[in-house]
């Protein structure tokens, strides 16, 4: 094993990182990249059917998987015994295990049974997990024979949340590319329309489609929509603006389709709303003028709510770990708003076409991670000794019983954060850990 130093001037210390022999360093662009393959602690992407559930009022997702899926949903849900939400797991028995039941016919069964108590679902999901016998099953096969069965009733789609193939947000990336296939084909002469894709809260979405509209783009869905009837036509028509980082197989689906993508930076903060807004404003030709008097508004209460989280962050040294490939657009909000230095940002993978406008505006000297190895990330990380970590659950307490003070990641992703008028609450997210060690302090 080598192991290199190099002097993080933004920093202002000298930080050791070390490498396995399969680890490479490489050159992007102006950056050099870090590029790890080890043990990595992350979720898996059952996870995103906890948000997707949500959004999608007349959906269902049925898990084919064991009973470590149920009670990790249930877990991450925080589902009350008396509720019914939208989700459940197709549990494998021993009977199945052991190859006594035909699985089609028993995935079948729990499927009529489902349907017979849920009548109400229009969209079906048969999400795919771990267990071997699951990975055996043709889950797409079995979709497209119960789409026939019920069909026109119901749609039936097949996406994998395996933890073996996903992790964490990578769930609603495979969600989305398997629900690209049901979307109509746009007339060849139709007008172009704006797709917003990746799925947001419904308070966000909202304040986002009044915004587009005072901007006078004519035509605006957004990708998953709220009913399973309201998918949007797709065609070369399509100009795609990303809400979330992390869609980079949906976006490939979509340009097969012919949709057109609008590259920026993801609407976190001020800045980052400013320039998402202005990729669409551009697109449609929005004279300048008349963008800045439909974004003053909101842009000025955004700088505002920030000036608070920014006395407590500015100069403060973040470290990242990898868990939802929002880490790069998260880093650029703390580092060109908040004022914040950004030590090393690990993400589970670096899509560069997607990510590209966020790290032009990182310093050149903030170490860039993709994947992990997660032993030698915290050599690092402990060498460093950031004022704030974010990372996963599983790596939080431990670092908290060393000193350091955490913030947990999953809560960037299932808090709203997007836009001009959530701008303070992402500030707060990370404001709020060093107020309470402050506080502990005292």
């Amino acid at each position: 094993m080598t192991r290199h130093l190099l002097l993080n001037r933004s920093a202002g210390v000298a930080v050791p990182e070390p490498q396995r022999a399969d680890d490479v360093t490489v050159q992007d662009g102006p950056r050099r990249v870090l590029k790890e393959r080890g043990q990595r602690e992350v979720f898996c992407g059952l996870t995103g059917i906890i948000w997707l559930h949500r959004k999608m009022q007349d959906a269902f997702f049925l898990v084919v998987g064991s009973r470590t899926c149920a009670h990790l949903i249930q877990s991450a849900a925080g589902v009350m015994v008396f509720a019914e939400p939208r989700f459940a797991t197709a549990i494998m028995e021993e009977r199945d295990l052991a190859g006594m039941a035909d699985a089609n016919e028993e995935l079948d069964r729990v499927v009529d049974q489902l349907l017979a108590r849920r009548p109400d679902i229009k969209l079906l999901f048969l999400v795919g997990s771990c267990p071997s016998e699951v990975i055996k099953l043709d889950l797409h096969r079995a979709a497209q024979r119960l789409s026939l069965k019920y069909a026109p009733a119901l749609k039936i789609v097949n996406y994998s949340g395996s933890g073996i193939e996903t992790t964490f947000t990578q769930g609603e990336d495979a969600c989305l590319a398997a629900l690209v296939a049901e979307a109509p084909e746009s007339a060849p002469d139709a007008a172009p329309s704006l797709l917003v894709v990746g799925a947001l809260p419904d308070i966000v979405e909202d304040q986002f489609r009044r915004l587009f509209a005072q901007l006078g783009i004519p035509k605006i869905d957004f990708f998953p929509p709220r009913r399973s009837g309201e998918i949007a036509a797709i065609g070369p028509n399509t100009r795609v603006l990303l809400a979330q980082p992390f869609l980079g197989d949906t976006a490939q689906k979509l340009a097969a389709r012919g949709a057109v993508r609008l590259s920026a930076p993801f609407p976190f903060g001020a800045e980052g709303t400013t320039a998402w807004l202005k990729a669409a404003a551009d697109a449609w030709r929005i004279p300048a003028p008349h963008f800045a008097r439909v974004v003053e508004s909101g842009r000025t209460r955004a700088k505002r709510a920030l000036e608070g989280p920014r006395e407590t962050l500015k100069g403060k040294r973040i470290f990242f770990f990898p868990d939802s490939q929002l880490e790069p657009s998260l880093a650029r909000f703390v580092t060109q708003e908040l004022g914040m230095i950004a030590v090393e940002v690990g993400t589970p993978y670096l899509n560069r076409d997607l990510a590209g406008p966020e790290l032009d505006q990182l310093d050149p000297e903030t170490r860039i991670v993709e994947g992990q190895d997660v032993d030698l990330q915290l050599d690092r990380c402990r060498a460093a000794k950031p004022d704030l970590i974010v990372c996963g659950l599983g790596l939080a307490n431990p670092l908290e019983a060393e000193g350091f003070t955490t913030k947990w990641s999953i809560e960037l992703v299932f808090s709203p954060v997007h836009g001009f008028d959530q701008a303070g609450d992402l500030a707060a997210l990370f404001a709020r850990p060093l107020v309470r060690q402050a506080r502990l302090k005292v």
